[in-house]
């Protein structure tokens, strides 16, 4: 049986979680923070204040997801208590970051600055010119925010410039030819 998947989760106070189906719901007490999964190969129990889910077989998808899912639920039930963040680092002569409204406008080096759509959902702070704060409730989205903003301007293995996560260490190459 799965270590992870076996362990029940404890619902904190202020927290609903509901099951119709093979959709699991987790929400605030007020009901203005709501996030849902679509569960399969698997049952989920809401008792006690916990949640357990339990294999519908024994098959290797039944196995494979029984982990992944509780940990999901795990993840919805965070998101909505504390939130999920995630930080950014602008490196390099000259880059910068500017928020206008929705968007995030980057110079990174190129002709032009490039522009960044923010997703429903995601706070943005800038505490500085070089720093980028991502927060919101759902993880998946945080972390592909993240990623599709740092896919703008990757650090370069020579000079190390470019967008990094914070406490990332850029992999820097020796300059060929030297």
């Amino acid at each position: 049986m799965s270590r992870i998947g076996k362990s029940p989760i404890p619902i904190p106070d202020g927290i609903k979680v509901n099951v119709a189906g093979d959709v699991v719901e987790v929400s605030s007490a007020d009901g203005k923070k709501k996030l849902s999964q679509e569960v399969t190969f698997v049952s989920v129990k809401v008792a006690d204040k916990e949640v357990v889910l339990e294999r519908d077989d024994e098959s290797r998808d039944a196995r494979a997801r029984h982990g992944l899912y509780r940990t999901l639920i795990a993840n919805m039930i965070e998101g909505i208590t504390k939130g999920w963040q995630k930080e950014l680092e602008i490196h390099g002569a000259g880059y910068k970051v500017e928020q206008k409204g929705r968007k995030l406008v980057l110079t990174v080096g190129y002709t032009f600055p490039r522009e960044f759509q923010v997703p429903a959902g995601i706070d943005v702070e800038l505490p500085t010119a070089t720093h980028i704060v991502l927060k919101g409730i759902d993880k998946a989205v945080v972390g592909q925010v993240a990623a599709s903003i740092r896919s703008v301007r990757p650090a370069d293995p020579y000079k190390g410039k470019g967008i990094r996560y914070k406490g990332e260490q850029a992999i820097r190459k020796t300059p060929k030819g030297k």
